[in-house]
């Protein structure tokens, strides 16, 4: 089950049965991204694919010496635009795959418009979501819900992009949902009624155990997308941001033009790959390790590297060097820009604060941090917001809540009235009325020596004692433990064996670290195989963007308690 090489599989296929000759590729806004992400346009541009055009750019001229393949979504705008393209068309041939289901008044509608008989194929090719790694896809779709119950809209999108996924990795599973979540329950129905209605796409042959979908709701566990990361991947996307595998580096001071906007992704990029779940010290100490490998080419100027500064200095003054490995210049300024980001937020010590409230139950001490962290003029708003966010969901019903206060603190610190009305939505988002499961389940207080940091050593695992709550759904779920009572079947059949193939889709948005803890559980159960999704792929900030998009605004914090969540619909 890998997301990415079924993409890949698709567009290949796409520019194979074109045959030989030059080619347009004619995309909308979303299939240029789930594209993207899998090919890489100097490998698309050797397969003799000279141009990359949007259906609905307006100034496209037309080449008749070019062969278009056009792979869009089945959306009514597209088919319209189509239809126009093909009573006029630019170019000599239309190989047409659409990334979804068409239906056939769509296909009439094109056969009509094709008077000039340029259309050659149309076909389906299922690639109608991002594949961000081989076991993790996103929808790019944010605000899913309105409350806690789905937008109409988003609904359809969502129940598509997770439709397309089965499709093409030719699953047709068992479906689980929690049970505590109405939209959960409401997108099991929808695929199943579209397995149902398109039965022979669905007519996979049959393995001994059946696939299972799990339909999980993120308002389930709020904690994972508000803390901060340690592990490459996810770290930069909390820091600074990935969109379609897309870094935005032009706001780091006295970044050289090329290096404005750079490209990670582990099917290009062996670096990537074999650091993306490694600590930043670790990814530090690989830099470093993998420089001075070059540098002992070149002993007259053997320089030590003590620092991320050393090393982009180092790699400033190698012009070759930087030729030889743009990989390594572009690691080199994305771990040096988190670097500065740590120091200039005091993330460190952020971090440890929030790993304690995380996952430690002694209120007086996380108080007592929390309240002294606030006096600190190094924190952020969004660092200062956050903590009080997760004091607020893990002390919700506290006998002696200090939450009061940190809000009046929030209030002294200055900012936008923003971030303390979210304190209390994020709680109505995800308090403890709406959660199904104990997000906070008692654990044994683990003795963990934290070890002194300094530059690049030891980001120890203080700053990693948090697992997600999908750790132990999923570690559940794999040993037949996963009860049906909280997670029931959709339908009378219920898998007898263990499940192998899990596709899991958390709606509300997946995160990194949740990525993570996938990888994880595939590396270390052999036989079972986990594909993450989520409608989206969070940051702290998108989260709270989906928060507030749910309709969750909180009040302002006038009044000093925060209120109570609303029961579910």
């Amino acid at each position: 089950m890998n997301a990415v090489l079924a993409v890949r599989q698709y567009v290949s296929k796409m520019i194979e049965d074109s045959g030989p000759g030059m080619k347009v590729l004619l995309m909308d806004r979303e299939t240029t991204g789930a594209v993207s992400v899998v090919y890489t346009q100097s490998e698309i541009l050797q397969r003799e694919v000279y141009l990359f055009e949007r259906l609905d750019s307006p100034n496209r001229e037309p080449m008749k010496h070019l062969k278009a393949i056009c792979f869009l979504r089945p959306t009514k705008e597209n088919v319209e635009l189509l239809v126009q393209e093909l009573r006029r068309p630019k170019y000599s041939v239309y190989f047409i795959y659409f990334s979804n289901v068409i239906s056939k008044s769509d296909v009439k509608a094109l056969a009509e418009a094709d008077e000039q008989e340029v259309v050659a194929e149309v076909q389906e090719f299922y690639g109608d979501y991002i594949a961000v790694n081989p076991h993790v896809f996103s929808l790019n779709l944010l605000g899913c819900c309105r409350g806690h119950s789905w937008d109409p809209a988003q609904l359809t999108r969502t129940t598509q992009g997770l439709t397309a996924l089965l499709l093409s990795l030719k699953k047709c599973p068992m479906i689980r949902y929690q049970l505590s979540s109405e939209p959960a329950k409401r997108l099991a129905e929808c695929v199943k009624q579209v397995i149902t209605k398109e039965y022979e796409l669905f007519d996979f042959r049959r393995t001994e155990v059946p696939p299972l979908l799990l339909i999980l709701d993120r308002s389930d566990d709020a904690i994972t997308p508000l803390l901060n990361q340690w592990t490459y991947q996810a770290m930069v996307h909390e820091l600074l941001g990935i969109n379609n595998n897309r870094i935005d580096l032009s706001r780091v001071p006295g970044i050289s033009k090329d290096l404005r906007e750079v490209v990670l992704s582990a099917e290009n990029d062996e670096f990537y790959a074999n650091n993306m779940y490694l600590n930043f010290a670790e990814i530090g100490t690989n830099i470093k390790n993998l420089m001075e490998d070059f540098q002992r080419r070149k002993p007259k100027e053997q320089q030590k590297l003590e620092s991320i500064a050393d090393m982009k200095a180092f790699v400033e003054n190698y012009p070759q060097f930087k030729k030889m490995s743009g990989t390594v210049s572009k690691h080199v300024t994305v771990v040096g820009e988190l670097s500065r980001l740590v120091a200039e937020r005091n993330l460190l010590e952020v971090s440890e604060v929030e790993q304690e409230l995380a996952c430690q139950s002694d209120h007086s001490s996380a108080l007592q941090s929390v309240r002294r962290l606030l006096q600190s003029p190094r924190l952020s708003e969004l660092d200062a917001a956050r903590l009080v966010m997760l004091y607020a969901l893990r002390y919700e019903r506290h006998g002696s809540s200090g939450l009061p206060a940190l809000l009046e603190e929030l209030r002294g610190r200055g900012g936008t009235d923003r971030y303390r009305k979210l304190v209390s939505a994020v709680v109505e988002y995800g308090g403890k009325r709406v959660r199904g499961s104990d997000l906070f389940s008692p654990k044994d207080a683990v003795a963990i020596t934290k070890q002194f940091l300094k530059g690049l050593k030891g980001i120890e695992n203080v700053y990693t004692q948090h697992q997600p709550l999908l750790q132990e759904t999923l570690d559940q779920l794999i040993k037949g433990k996963l009860k049906d009572s909280q997670y029931p079947y959709l339908g009378p059949n219920t898998l007898r064996d263990r499940p192998q193939d899990i596709i899991v889709f958390l709606i509300g948005g997946a995160t990194y670290e949740e990525a993570l803890a996938v990888f994880n559980l595939n590396r270390s159960n052999p036989g079972v195989r986990i594909v993450l999704g989520g409608t989206t792929i969070h940051n702290t900030r998108s989260f709270l963007e989906e928060v507030t998009a749910a309709g969750f605004r909180g009040r302002s914090t006038e009044s000093s308690q925060v209120p109570r969540s609303s029961s579910r619909r």
